[in-house]
């Protein structure tokens, strides 16, 4: 996040909550049980009648027309009026979560229940946190949730963390900062929900199965990532399987190729298991191709950022994308010989349906062909993961970009709308760098130098 971001979201002034003099925590509740308002009223030192006038400041600011309901424009206006940066608007959420009776417009009442249960609510996670019952949080306390959320961070994380929500800088929440900073968060107030509010995940696709969240070491532990991204590529690829293993067969073709003869050539050697030959070798190079790809990543970021005199979370879009072309390049360069031998399984001719033995499929390419052999194709593999990775990556912002302002309205794009931006960006980077993958495959299979295109083609 930009350090102007930064400074907008700590200095959110929200009308009628103007900041108490407080010279440590305040009002202490040290009664554990059910949260309800009394516990809210003595935490922030408000009467009822206070609290009252409070939101109906807060409504009023929003309703700038006098028009007794709130819309999303008038959402939408009020929380650029605050100044909160775009990636901490959720005004199409927080007119989803007000709106009670699902007309699309939020009177005073529904707006009243939405601050008392979002009130209530934050107080019972500052209260789950505060383990003292001293009435304010102290970054101890709140490392300890973050850890037990799995979350790590270094105490420079910490401390940034801190003077987000702290705002009158004595280095402890109260929870009147608690609130101020999470009131208009339309979304369940989990300490993981909250510290993703706080640092947003940034995807960068850096190849063919690449997404690498920026910031893994930061927000849950490095092993969670990979064994989920190793469940989720493996039953992805094996989904895919018959697809790829047609799109291979096809690559090497050199005749005219077509769809249905290649499908019954298929179903002819092997029936069903046919379309899944290679599958296994594909599934078992995920975990390290993984591995090697989050941590090469990592390590890069810190080298750009360094080099650039900057955070590693902030080197930009252009070292998100040097930063993982370099590690997609470094983990397909140490998987490739499974990535070739893959290949060569799947487009070995086999006589009665007989699938050769990979053992020997490897032993032969090494005897016959020499340990480099396991490399052919490599050169157009990582010239087009760089080109891929930007087309990808700015077709994707373009179209988030165009959905937004000719779709949306100006609302932030929701999951569909991330998705089917993700599905186009990620074909046309595919198509554009397609040329270079039917190389490899040639080259893979045939055994050909990369500089001899005209006994590819």
């Amino acid at each position: 996040m930009s350090v102007a971001g930064k400074a907008a979201v700590e200095h959110v002034n929200f009308p009628g909550m103007g900041t108490k003099d407080r010279p440590g925590c305040c009002n202490p509740v040290k009664n554990p049980g059910p949260v309800s308002m009394d516990h809210v009223l003595s935490a922030l030192g408000e009467t009822k009648e206070e609290r009252e006038s409070r939101i109906r400041s807060l409504f009023s600011f929003f309703d700038s027309d006098n028009a007794g309901y709130l819309d999303y424009v008038k959402i939408e206006k009020g929380l650029s009026a605050m100044q909160i940066p775009a990636e901490y608007k959720f005004a199409k959420e927080l007119l989803k979560a007000c709106d009670a009776n699902k007309d699309g417009r939020v009177d005073y009442q529904e707006f009243r229940k939405y601050m008392d249960d979002k009130e209530m609510e934050l107080y019972g996670i500052f209260e789950a946190i505060d383990v003292e019952h001293n009435g304010c949080i102290l970054p101890e306390e709140l490392w300890d949730a973050l850890v037990k959320a799995g979350i790590e961070l270094d105490d420079d994380e910490l401390a940034r963390f801190v003077e987000h929500v702290d705002k009158d800088n004595n280095g402890i929440i109260t929870f009147e900062e608690w609130r101020d900073f999470l009131l208009l968060y339309p979304h369940e107030a989990t300490i993981e929900n909250i510290y993703q509010y706080l640092e947003r995940v940034c995807l960068v696709d850096i190849g063919e199965q690449a997404v690498i969240p920026e910031g893994i070491s930061k927000h849950v532990h490095a092993s969670k990532y990979l064994i989920a991204g190793g469940v989720a590529g493996a039953a992805s690829r094996t989904a895919t399987a018959p697809l790829d293993r047609l799109k291979v067969i096809l690559q090497v073709q050199t005749t005219r190729a077509s769809i249905g003869p290649a499908v019954k050539s298929i179903w002819k050697e092997g029936r069903l298991l046919g379309f899944f030959r290679g599958n296994g070798l594909n599934v078992m190079k995920v975990a390290p191709e993984s591995a090697i790809k989050f941590y090469a990543y990592e390590t890069l970021k810190n080298v750009i950022g360094r080099a650039k005199g900057q955070d590693q979370r902030d080197i930009g879009t252009s070292g998100r994308l040097v930063a993982g072309g370099m590690a997609g390049a470094v983990a397909q360069t140490a998987i490739y010989p499974m990535d070739l031998v893959k290949t060569r399984l799947q487009t070995h001719a086999c006589e009665g349906g007989k699938v050769p033995n990979l053992r020997k499929l490897s032993k032969d390419i090494w005897v016959q062909e020499g340990p480099r052999a396991f490399y052919r194709g490599l050169v157009p593999s990582l010239l087009g993961i760089i080109p891929y990775a930007g087309i990808d990556l700015a077709a994707y912002e373009t179209l988030k970009d165009l959905s937004k302002i000719y779709i949306l309205h100006d609302s932030e794009a929701g999951p569909l709308v991330q998705l089917g931006c993700g599905t186009i960006s990620g074909a046309l980077g595919a198509t554009c760098v397609y040329p270079l993958q039917v190389v490899r495959t040639s080259v893979k299979v045939s055994g050909a130098s990369t500089k001899d295109f005209s006994q590819i083609f």
